[in-house]
């Protein structure tokens, strides 16, 4: 569509989207004559303008003089004409050092590279994490209160996978330390997928020396990490939902922001989304409507995949803003952060 438009048409139209980026407000044909420097009259400004409303650029929100680019017209934008600016040696420092994982946790590496990425946009950010397929370091089970216990993961990466499960009502704390111990010695060093029906095995046929109420425990920790369900679907990190309360400035925003915290709960959905950008390659931008699950709340998402050291895609990062996110600066920040993340990983 863009071959469509003339030289007059396309300064015009990057002129609005910037101004919209900047404001989040309509644009008038007065706001854009005075960027121009009354080189165009307001009135020859207006004719332009109208042109891009009939192609379905521009959009007019209520009875004003003032336009808003469409979801088509910000995709157009940023496919033929955003120059994407480059990160400064200060920013890659900040990035890098953020993500610093030595003697780190990977889970809160990703998290602290989710957060970093989030106030640098002034979005939310978001990331999913690797798949956990690496042995296990560590296995626990922890009593919350009547009825509930936490089952605590930690792999060899680091990544910390929790699970509340339903236990039976005055479970003696002493029964999850010995269920705890029990799996320690047989899932430590090996991945949860290798022991697991080796451990079931066995307490089928009852060659164990567990109790019935403690063999009853463990098959409910395993279950919680048994099918789509389970660990191989990845976890899901969003921090950072306050910063798209910050700009809203009408009742239908902040509708629109609570359809999006609505669309962000959705797990997931979220990671089915999450995982498709891993068939892309590089930055993947979804605007509005494009994107399914946002479509109602106005929302753009940039996010780009991470590869382990075998180049293979294992999780995802980027943010979720407005659609008039400040597309120049946090493409590039979003693909060199995920970049650096790959690194990490290994």
């Amino acid at each position: 569509m863009i071959s469509e438009l003339n030289q007059r048409s396309r300064d015009i139209f990057r002129l609005i989207v910037d101004a919209y980026v900047a404001s989040g407000e309509p644009v008038g044909s007065r706001t854009i004559s005075r960027r121009l420097g009354m080189t165009l009259s307001p009135a020859t400004i207006r004719n332009v303008m109208a042109d891009l409303e009939e192609q379905g650029l521009l959009y007019a929100p209520h009875a004003s003089a003032g336009r808003i680019p469409t979801d088509a017209g910000l995709r157009m934008f940023v496919n033929g004409l955003l120059e994407v600016g480059a990160l400064t040696d200060e920013e890659r420092v900040t990035i890098e050092a953020q993500c610093a994982g030595s003697g780190r946790a990977l889970a809160d590496v990703l998290s602290e590279a989710t957060g970093m990425l989030s106030g640098l946009s002034r979005c939310a950010g978001l990331v999913l994490a690797p798949k956990t397929d690496r042995p296990l370091k560590h296995i626990e089970f922890v009593a919350l209160g009547p009825g509930r216990a936490l089952v605590v993961l930690v792999n060899e990466n680091g990544l910390v996978e929790n699970r509340v499960i339903e236990v039976p009502v005055g479970l003696p704390a002493s029964t999850l330390q010995v269920v705890s111990n029990y799996l320690s010695a047989r899932l430590v060093g090996r991945t949860l997928d290798e022991a697991r029906q080796d451990v079931l095995t066995e307490i089928q046929e009852q060659q164990t020396e567990l109790d019935e109420l403690s063999r009853r425990v463990v098959a409910a920790g395993l279950a919680t990490w048994s099918g789509s369900a389970g660990m191989d679907s990845g976890q899901l990190i969003v921090r950072g939902q306050s910063k798209l309360l910050e700009d809203v400035t009408a009742i239908s925003d902040l509708e629109r922001v609570r359809s999006l915290f609505e669309a962000l709960e959705t797990k997931e959905a979220m990671l089915r989304l999450l995982d498709a950008t891993g068939r892309g390659d590089g930055v993947q931008i979804f605007i509005g409507a494009e994107n399914v699950l946002f479509n109602h709340s106005g929302c753009t998402m940039i996010i780009s995949p991470f590869q382990n050291s075998r180049e293979q895609v294992i999780g995802a990062i980027g943010v979720i803003g407005p659609t008039r996110i400040n597309y120049a600066r946090i493409i590039p920040l979003v693909d060199y952060t995920a970049k650096v993340v790959s690194r990490l990983v290994g």
